[in-house]
């Protein structure tokens, strides 16, 4: 993924929310904002592999990922 700098819409701190917590929740932000961009911040361990996986399942577009920040630039998919 770019090191270039993502422009976000909007951020959101998931803290440490597990896996279904934070896809119940992520799911609802993005369908409110297709086509824009979400800085999501995510402590839990199983992060790095359940964002890019939901994203791959649902469309959205995961456009970077730092794991020193523990963030995730998505792209929500248009309706």
């Amino acid at each position: 993924m770019s090191s270039k700098k993502i422009h976000e819409d909007d951020q959101w701190n998931a803290g440490d929310l597990g896996c279904g917590e934070l896809v119940m929740v992520l799911r609802t932000r993005l369908r409110a904002m297709p086509g824009k961009v979400l800085k999501v911040i995510a402590l839990d361990p199983g992060a790095p592999s359940d964002i890019p996986a939901y994203c791959q399942m649902t469309g959205h577009q995961l456009l970077k990922s730092s794991q020193e920040c523990c963030a995730y630039w998505i792209r929500a998919k248009k309706e």
